[in-house]
């Protein structure tokens, strides 16, 4: 097995470190996809669901799984397609395709009133969107104590206009391109893209990334005959006997269309898709005999694009950019402090325990699909784990 990149015996290790979680009652099941060299390995344990439906149905490449956040690098994939046809540019303000964020209001205190703000200093850019330094975003705080964690909270998503004509209403957090902040400008840029092309998210998505690349199981929905290949995901606690209790059903919130297509977490894909997409990165742009983006851009894409001072001040706690740094829609490792992802390797995890790294450096793309809500976090020790067994098996 060392011929192909990793070693059979230390793989094991991997494979026992998921059987664990499983018979532990953590999750039902989980896939593991590691490829390197142009081989691949799969580990899949367990099943799609704990006792009931789908509990007899065994984990695969082929289960399809909510992405979450893992969305992000897709959605920011099709706006650079956009970028390279000249639809969009870079340094371009929104105004014209985004009115409703043009002349935006700053809070003059982030935890202050949301009456008390100062004008923008410049235009959001489409750049902007890309880095997540659009001005607003996630701001975590306990209900009721800042105002505009809570107005952000609340916003309706009974449909991307009216999603972001509430968004727009907002004054923006911090001044644009002053400092990262997570997660709403992916959905920003869903917003972008359709309006660009014409399309709902999901077609723009389809026509311009996954239908290309032969994605056919990627998408917001999942079709009523693929339904059996749902996996069902779970809430992070279990009840009080200590049962797992369901977030969604197969059956649930995905098998109908989506009133509002979040560019920030809302598609659905399985291993195999999601290994195509990051295998197309990891190839400068292609895959297949297709070509996605050009190498230019996916070295732009999957770079480091913050600056010093943006990384100083944002986060979701201090020092959160120490060892990373953020290119388009995806994290990028700028230190290796441990055993795990070289300097230089990118990708994003999800919400629901889903993870993706390509590393260039070795040559290796890494894809983990579960379902249990918040198991994306990388503080967990799980995490810790895990990407020791994927690193310590590399054999060359």
């Amino acid at each position: 097995m060392a011929a192909r990149g990793f070693s059979a015996q230390r793989l094991a290790r991997l494979r026992a470190l998921l059987e664990r979680h499983v018979e532990t009652g953590f999750v039902p099941g989980a896939v593991v996809v590691l490829a390197r060299r142009g081989q691949v390995h799969t580990e899949a344990v367990g099943t799609l669901a704990f006792a009931g439906v789908g509990s007899e149905v065994p984990m695969a490449s082929d289960t399809i799984c909510r992405l979450g956040s893992m969305s992000k690098p897709v959605v920011a994939a099709c706006a650079m397609t956009l970028i390279e046809d000249c639809t969009l540019r870079l340094d371009d303000p929104v105004d014209d395709l985004l009115p409703e964020l043009a002349d935006m209001r700053v809070l003059a205190d982030p935890d202050g009133p949301l009456e008390d703000t100062v004008p923008a200093q410049r235009p959001i850019l489409v750049r902007d969107l890309l880095t997540y330094t659009l001005g607003t975003g996630m701001v975590p705080a306990e209900p009721g104590t800042v105002p505009i964690a809570d107005a952000l909270e609340s916003l309706a998503t009974s449909s991307p206009d009216e999603w972001l004509r509430q968004l727009g209403a907002l004054p923006l957090v911090h001044q644009p391109g002053e400092r990262w902040m997570y997660h709403t400008a992916a959905d920003v840029t869903g917003v972008l893209i359709a309006r660009a092309t014409g399309r709902s998210l999901g077609q723009a998505l389809a026509k311009r990334v996954c239908d290309p690349l032969g994605m056919t199981d990627t998408g917001f929905t999942v079709a009523e005959p693929d339904l059996p290949r749902f996996a069902t995901a779970y809430e992070r606690d279990g009840d009080a006997h200590g049962e797992p209790v369901v977030a969604d059903l197969p059956d649930g919130r995905f098998s109908r269309p989506r009133a509002f297509e979040s560019g920030g977490g809302g598609l659905v894909s399985t291993a195999g898709d999601y290994l195509t997409f990051a295998s197309a990165l990891l190839a400068g742009g292609a895959h297949g005999g297709e070509r996605l983006l050009s190498r230019p851009s996916v070295t732009l894409m999957t770079g480091n694009q913050l600056t010093p001072a943006q990384r100083a001040v944002s986060g979701f706690w201090p020092g959160y950019f120490d060892t990373m740094g953020w290119g388009f829609g995806m994290s990028v490792r700028t230190a290796r402090t441990e055993l795990g992802p070289s300097v230089g390797s990118y990708g994003w995890p999800g919400f629901y325990g889903t993870a993706w790294v390509n590393d260039p450096a070795e040559d290796l793309t890494t894809i983990v699909m579960l379902q249990r809500a918040h198991a994306g976090d990388q503080r967990l020790p799980m995490w810790s784990d895990f990407w020791t067994a994927v690193y310590q098996a590399v054999d060359d």
